[in-house]
């Protein structure tokens, strides 16, 4: 399938994990990091109901690297499983996702509901981009300009801001930061999955439209 990835940081982002992936001992292999970037994610997500929000930003930088450059790492010494790599990638992110967002939810910076809007939108958009990677050949790692990279920056930067500010006011009221800034963020992902579901449903419509008699 075609990968598009059209993220701000895709550019920056696939230079710097070549450099990585050709300096990983060979003794570490892709399997290692996707399991690397599962548990650090579980651990976020327990970091996240302890209220540790700096082991929090660890787990998420560790994530990181394991979950971007197991696939680089595949790709530079030639080792591909694409259907195997797909499935294992997607399954760890599926499962760490609602890890990640149930601790989020008992961290006492985040409401329950709003956690669990931001679960569903999450699992909208994933399912979303693996049927159309299935129907059409294309795999969308990111919607626009905001890829996996991109969610985990915001993640660490709220949290360090949140560790001194976690209330703002709006029209004299208080609310937590996270609840005003989750809202918005499921808001947005509802909004950005009805592009691609439209655009997609009309394209698989007309390459097998039915000829009624």
């Amino acid at each position: 399938m075609t990968r598009e990835h059209t993220a701000l940081t895709a550019a920056m982002e696939k230079r710097i994990l070549l450099w990585m992936a050709r300096r990983i001992p060979p003794f570490i292999n892709a399997d290692h990091l996707t399991a690397l970037a599962f548990v650090s994610q579980l651990l976020a997500g327990l970091a996240y109901a302890h209220a540790a929000l700096w082991a929090v930003n660890i787990c998420l930088v560790l994530n990181w690297f394991g979950d971007s450059v197991d696939g680089t790492l595949a790709r530079v010494r030639n080792q591909q499983r694409p259907r195997y790599g797909f499935y294992v990638d997607h399954m760890a992110d599926t499962i760490g996702a609602l890890a990640l967002m149930s601790g989020l939810a008992c961290s006492g910076y985040l409401h329950w509901p709003v956690a669990a809007g931001l679960l569903i939108g999450f699992y909208v958009l994933s399912i979303e981009s693996y049927l159309a990677a299935y129907t059409l050949g294309r795999f969308h790692i990111s919607h626009g300009l905001f890829g996996p990279t991109e969610i985990r920056i915001l993640l660490i930067a709220a949290n360090i801001w949140i560790t001194w500010h976690p209330y703002v006011e709006i029209g004299n009221r208080r609310f937590l930061l996270l609840d005003v800034g989750g809202t918005i963020a499921v808001a947005g992902m509802a909004i950005i999955a009805v592009g691609p579901i439209l655009r997609h449903t009309r394209t698989l419509y007309r390459e097998e439209r039915i000829l009624f008699p």
